[in-house]
C-alpha cells in the first residue's frame, strides 16, 4: 500500500466515525434548527461509503457501470451543493439579530443562489467529460461558499449577542475552506504521489468535522454568552 492510499484509509477510519457522531448529536437535539447540517452529514457518510465501494471495485479490477471519475464528481457535486446550503442556512440564522435582516438575507442568499445557478448554466456541457465542467462549477461553488462564510463570520462577530455554537460551526467551515484552498495550491507546487496539499486538506476536513461534533453535542448555549460550546 502506497502512502497516498494509507492517507486515504486513515481519513476514512477517522472521518466516518466523526460523520456518524455528528448525525447522532443532531438527532438527539438540534436537528430541527440545523436540518441542512444533518442532510450534509448524512450525504457525507453515504458518499464516503460509495467512494470506498468504488475504490475497492477499482482496486480489484471489477467492472463499474461508470468511470471512477464519474463517481468522484457525482459525490463532489452533492457535497459542494449541500455545504453551500449549510452556509446559507447559517447566514439566515445569524441575521436574526440584524436590524435590516430582510435586506441582508435577500442580498446574500439570493445573490449566492443566483451566482451558483448561473455558474452551473454557464459551465454545464452534456457533451464534455464530467470532470471538465464539474471542476469549474464546484470551484465557483466553493468560492461563493467562502465569501458567504466570511460574511457570516463578520455578522456573528459584529452582533451584540454572540452565540458560541454558530461561531464554532461557521469557524469550522472556514477552516475547511481555507485548508482546501491551501491544499490545492500545495498540490500545484508539489505534484508528488503524496503531496503536502493532500495532508493539509484532509486535516482541515477532519478538524471541521471534530469541531462540528463538539459544537452540536454540547448543551445549547444561550445568547449573550461567549463561552465554548
Amino acid at each position: 500500500m502506497g502512502m497516498r492510499e494509507a492517507l486515504q484509509y486513515a481519513g476514512w477510519l477517522i472521518g466516518i466515525p466523526l460523520e456518524l457522531l455528528i448525525v447522532g448529536a443532531l438527532i438527539r437535539g438540534p436537528y430541527r434548527r440545523f436540518p441542512f447540517i444533518l442532510l450534509y452529514a448524512v450525504a457525507l457518510f453515504l458518499t464516503t461509503i460509495l467512494e470506498i465501494s468504488v475504490y475497492q471495485a477499482y482496486s480489484s479490477g471489477r467492472h463499474l457501470a461508470h468511470t471512477r471519475a464519474f463517481y468522484y464528481w457525482l459525490d463532489e457535486g452533492v457535497r459542494q451543493a449541500l455545504v453551500f446550503a449549510v452556509v446559507i442556512s447559517l447566514v439566515y440564522q445569524a441575521s436574526t439579530t440584524v436590524r435590516s435582516r430582510a435586506f441582508v438575507r435577500f442580498s446574500l442568499i439570493c445573490g449566492a443562489v443566483f451566482f451558483a445557478s448561473a455558474s452551473f448554466l454557464i459551465h454545464y456541457d452534456r457533451t464534455a467529460v464530467v470532470g471538465e465542467w464539474m471542476t469549474l462549477w464546484t470551484r465557483d461553488l466553493n468560492f461563493s461558499s467562502t465569501i458567504l462564510d466570511l460574511a457570516l463570520w463578520a455578522m456573528l462577530l459584529g452582533s451584540r449577542y454572540k452565540e458560541a455554537r454558530l461561531l464554532l460551526l461557521s469557524g469550522a467551515i472556514g477552516i475547511q475552506f481555507t485548508g482546501e484552498a491551501i491544499g490545492q495550491s500545495l498540490r500545484h507546487l508539489f505534484p508528488w504521489a503524496l503531496s503536502p496539499g493532500d495532508v493539509v486538506a484532509l486535516l482541515a476536513n477532519l478538524t471541521c468535522l471534530w469541531i462540528w461534533w463538539q459544537a452540536l453535542r454540547a448543551a445549547p448555549v444561550g445568547r449573550g454568552s461567549v463561552t465554548s460550546a
